[in-house]
């Protein structure tokens, strides 16, 4: 089934690109022993490194990634917001364009860059592995352009995660078991570290002068030997105790923040003492710049922001914490810090000064920050808003419950499972990928019944809904789409079980996102409100907690894709919401496809790859 799979890519390389050449990676799954908050642990990483290597890229170069899975469990690597032009088989979530790497198995993977600029990111799509498997992706302006802002004296990423004392597959293993929600993580991260606030994780002992000295290649890791995600540095006189991020600034100079939500479920909160911060772009596109004293970042989302220094040189704390919007469900309460360190000599303050976030619940506080983006929208930046539209789609999004296996006790509500579900389906892994079903036109794989509309139509943000509302349909559901369609989705969150804001995420293609608001969706007063002039280019968005997002877009990368919905605390394991979408190409094989599923968004089509390979 891999080998499939891995023979076409061999003839695509041939068929598409015979005469460039490719970037070379080499990405080894493997466990590697890692200290924080007072223990030791093995996790999975990828070339030893947590958080793994970033890919330094151009705008339109491709990238050959050799992934070796030396790891205990099956794996696949997925390259979040690449579009993958006509590419679908590196996509990488398992049983939608590919079976999961097996242990002791290898897969090449390239990596196609094309409209993208700006920050990204990859991780493991299987399992909870992603909770360490994950790196940064920085796709730099094509060679003889720049940046739409004043060129920034040094840039890095920063990626918020998140972590667990427990072994994350006995994580994964409990709550799929109990039916229940995951234990909450017992930190989060900036760069793979705590920061000051939690136990044995303070750096008055060390200054990572690696970190340090080199802003644009940063590296979080403390551990010896460990490079972090940037390799070309040189560590070995480093000290191996640091637990606390440090950035090093000049006052009066200006750096480019990459930052990324790499967390499992939560959005979060980030700010920086005393500073304000420049939005610049957010999903490998730039944005009008937007001023602000903090950011409300989604799982799986990039935002792009400028930090100028220019307070009086002293030490200030970076910090995130999260946002959690469902009632009466325990959340990490704890918050993550880095520092930055002005040069000179000066008296510091003590402890650093930390920042303001907004309260953990502060949903006003989340939903302005997001619907204040907008796209740059200038003549070397336009934007396309999709206004003819020819396919009107509603996919409600909600948290469901199923009964609990005979002779078990189940942890969720009144002794269910918790589940997920797209407009009342809640997917099914196939036993083979549904790419390679369709293009192998292998029957009973999967059904193209997922439905266009909610199957029941009620008081979706009700506060109180009967509990047979909370029962859904299980399956292996696609959506068939024809290639060229102009798109309008609109999401909408219902409060069944608990409601709660849906960080979504479409692969093989971005979306623009032209309205948002709270309650049920009104098709006849809400599009009035449109933004159909600016709207941000996206391809993650969190729809808020009781209300609703519309976005657009044009199905003009076959394939197979996943729309990825990711309902607060569910056991994903149990059943995901889930639809799948297949485009139509003139005088191919057949219909691409696109997959949703509950677990955080990902969507993307399949068809060309037959007039590829018939040509």
């Amino acid at each position: 089934m891999i080998m499939k799979v891995f023979c076409l890519e061999l003839l695509l390389f041939i068929a598409v690109l015979p005469c460039r050449a490719l970037i070379n990676h080499t990405f080894i799954v493997e466990e590697t022993p890692y200290t924080r908050l007072c223990s030791t642990k093995k996790i999975l990483t990828v070339n030893g490194q947590f958080p793994g290597p970033t890919l330094y890229v151009s705008k339109g170069e491709t990238v050959v990634v050799d992934v070796y899975n030396k790891g205990n469990y099956n794996i696949t690597i997925h390259w979040h917001g690449v579009n993958m032009p006509r590419n679908p088989w590196s996509d990488g979530p398992q049983y939608v364009t590919q079976c999961p790497i097996q242990p002791g198995g290898k897969f090449r993977q390239k990596i196609i860059f094309s409209l993208e600029e700006g920050t990204l990111w990859w991780h493991a799509h299987s399992d909870w592995s992603r909770a360490t498997v994950h790196g940064a992706i920085i796709i730099y302006p094509k060679k003889g352009t720049g940046y739409p802002f004043p060129k920034p004296h040094a840039e890095l990423p920063i990626l918020l995660g998140e972590w667990w004392k427990k072994d994350i597959m006995e994580v994964l293993v409990e709550f799929v078991q109990n039916g229940g929600g995951p234990q909450i993580s017992d930190a989060f991260t900036i760069n793979g570290q705590p920061g000051d606030l939690y136990p044995c994780s303070k750096s008055d002992k060390f200054v990572y002068l690696g970190c340090i000295e080199h802003l644009q290649r940063a590296s979080p890791g403390c551990l010896a030997g460990d490079k972090g995600p940037w390799p070309n540095l040189d560590h070995a006189n480093e000290p191996i105790c640091c637990q606390t991020f440090k950035v090093l600034v000049d006052y009066g100079k200006t750096y480019l923040l990459r930052i990324i939500n790499v967390d499992m479920q939560d959005i979060l909160f980030f700010s920086i003492a005393k500073h304000q911060i420049t939005i610049v772009g957010t999903d490998a596109t730039y944005t009008k710049p937007l001023a602000r004293d903090y950011i409300a970042i989604s799982p799986g989302q990039t935002i792009d922001v400028l930090l100028e220094a220019n307070q009086p040189p002293d030490h200030y704390y970076m910090a995130a914490r999260v946002y959690s919007s469902a009632e009466g469900l325990e959340y990490n309460n704890t918050t993550t810090t880095a520092i930055v360190q002005y040069n000179g000599n000066y008296t510091r303050s003590s402890p650093p000064f930390l920042p303001f976030l907004p309260d953990y619940n502060d949903t006003k506080a989340s939903v302005n920050f997001t619907g204040s983006l907008r796209s740059l929208a200038n003549k070397d930046y336009p934007v396309d808003v999709p206004t003819n539209i020819t396919t009107q789609l509603v996919f409600t999004i909600s948290v469901n419950t199923l009964p609990c296996s005979l002779n078990k006790t189940c942890e969720g509500p009144n002794g269910t499972r918790l589940s997920s579900s797209l407009n009342n389906i809640s997917f099914v892994n196939p036993k083979i990928d549904v790419l390679e079903a369709y293009y192998y036109q292998i029957n009973g794989v999967f059904e193209t019944r997922f439905p266009s509309f909610p199957p029941f139509v009620f008081n979706f943000t009700a506060d109180y809904l009967s509990l047979l509302l909370e029962l859904p349909n299980q399956g292996t559901q696609v959506k068939v789409l024809e290639y060229g369609s102009v798109v309008e989705l609109v999401l909408q969150g219902t409060n069944l079980v608990a409601g709660t804001d849906h960080p979504i995420h479409l692969h093989g293609h971005r979306f623009y996102v032209v309205g948002w608001g709270f309650g049920n969706f009104d098709k006849d007063k809400d599009p009035l409100g449109y933004n159909l002039v600016d709207p941000p280019h996206l391809n993650t968005i969190a729809v808020p907690k009781k209300g609703w997002t519309t976005i657009r877009f044009k199905t003009e990368n076959p394939g197979t894709s996943l729309v990825d919905a990711l309902p607060s605390r569910t056991s994903l394991y149990v059943g995901n919401g889930h639809g799948v979408h297949s485009e139509k190409w003139p005088n191919s094989k057949g219909t691409i496809t696109t997959a949703t599923s509950g677990h955080a968004s990902m969507l993307k089509p399949l068809s060309m790859l037959g007039e590829f390979l018939s040509n």
